[in-house]
């Protein structure tokens, strides 16, 4: 469909409504490059298209292995943010030049603004104006992101409040992000994940709930040592 409208002679395209995702960022993907090198993966260089499909293959490498996690969640986080916008830059995660969403209209606006634009272009209608696909993109992107923020707070403070009664507890865990201020390691067996402060780092291999904070929506371990019997 995005190719069918976008593939258009300039004189001839109609404006419409695209998913886009920019380039991501050059410094992020060096860093996350680097880090994969430590499990043997790389990333292929070359022009975009060819280091999108190589983050692809990666990806898929990854499935099942215990690395899968943090490498994923790595991976996403370099990337920029996916867009609704007029103007097709192309998908650079997927490499596609031309893409758009095209599922069940009950699903998201910008897909029944992609059946309606569709419909009046194959009867014959004229473009639409851009500046009105700008807005409304640029609103279905906005409540999207207000979406997605709402589905990750609610999540975690479902979250916290499950592990409020098991402060003291001993679980297998990954460390699944590094910031200045500590450790992000995720719980194997339910995927919830907490901080570990770096007033609290040690060199070992299990994590140990230490804190909640309902409110706050936050989680706190430490590294634990088992002793010795």
């Amino acid at each position: 469909v995005a190719e069918f409208v976008g593939k258009e002679k300039v004189k001839d395209r109609k404006n419409f409504v695209y998913r886009i995702h920019d380039k991501p960022d050059s410094e992020k993907m060096l860093n996350f490059s680097r880090f994969i090198k430590r499990w043997g993966y790389k990333i292929a260089s070359g022009n975009d298209t060819k280091v999108a499909q190589s983050i692809n293959k990666l990806l898929d490498d990854v499935t099942g292995k215990p690395e899968e996690d943090v490498i994923s969640s790595l991976a996403i986080r370099a990337m920029a943010k996916a867009e609704y916008h007029p103007v097709n830059i192309g998908h650079y995660g997927l490499a596609f030049d031309h893409y758009t969403h095209f599922t069940s209209p009950i699903r998201r606006y910008p897909d029944v603004m992609v059946h309606r634009l569709l419909d009046r272009y194959l009867n014959g209608g004229k473009s639409v104006k851009m500046n009105y696909l700008e807005l409304r993109c640029k609103h279905s992107s906005d409540q999207e992101r207000k979406a997605a923020m709402a589905e990750r707070t609610s999540i975690k403070y479902k979250q916290v409040e499950f592990m409020q009664d098991k402060l003291g507890q001993v679980f297998d865990a990954i460390i699944s992000g590094v910031t200045e201020w500590g450790l992000y390691a995720e719980i194997i067996e339910t995927r919830i994940e907490g901080m570990i402060g770096l007033r609290d780092l040690d060199d070992d291999y299990y994590v140990q709930v230490v804190r909640t904070n309902l409110e706050k929506k936050q989680i706190d371990f430490v590294l634990y040592k088992e002793k010795n019997k």
